[in-house]
């Protein structure tokens, strides 16, 4: 039976590059985020966005994720909304994935928001990524060329590390990517995932 490791951690913990790095074990991984981003061009989900949030976040009939974000980060209900059109199609999504992987002995689902969306009671062993809050916030405005505001708001729409940490089995701090590697060696020994591609 394979087993799913659940990889979770706030907005720029780092945990992708985790993922990444587990998946040169020759694990197979499961990103949520990617996934749904990819799932949220097809018309199922583009008609109930559409919907539910009105034509202003599409442009050009392509959908604009900064006026989403910007709307669904300031009112958790329109949070809340959202996750519920895009979570269950993702979930199926995963479940023939999982099928389609049902040879390795371990795969990774990397999720940010593993607990808030209930998709940790399916796994049987969970990492939580962490690293220092002013870290996390650089590297996203590194990478999504975004504001501090936006940031801190979507950090506060999400668990906190305490929350994510006292239902893992391991946590790896990620402030730096060699001590990161390290423990995620760690865990690979004590998972008994030695071989690496």
């Amino acid at each position: 039976m394979t087993k799913i490791i659940g990889l979770t951690g706030g907005i720029g913990s780092g945990k992708t590059t985790i993922a990444n790095y587990l998946h040169s074990f020759g694990i197979p991984i499961y990103i949520a985020d990617d996934e749904a981003r990819q799932l949220t061009q097809s018309k199922e989900i583009t008609v109930a966005l559409e919907n539910t949030f009105g034509e202003a976040i599409f442009e050009n009939g392509i959908l604009n994720r900064e006026k989403l974000a910007a709307i669904v980060f300031n009112e958790p209900e329109k949070l809340e909304q959202l996750n519920a059109i895009v979570h269950p199609v993702v979930k199926r999504h995963f479940e023939n994935w999982l099928t389609d992987n049902n040879k390795a002995s371990y795969i990774i689902y990397e999720a940010a928001i593993l607990f808030e969306s209930g998709s940790y009671k399916k796994c049987d062993i969970i990492i939580t990524v962490t690293a220092p809050l002013e870290t996390r916030v650089e590297r996203v405005i590194k990478r999504d060329k975004t504001s501090r505001e936006l940031i801190l708001k979507r950090i506060k729409a999400q668990w906190t590390d305490e929350q994510r940490i006292s239902k893992s089995n391991f946590v790896i701090e990620n402030s730096s990517l060699e001590v990161a590697k390290q423990k995620a060696d760690e865990i690979l020994k004590i998972l008994a995932i030695t071989q690496k591609h």
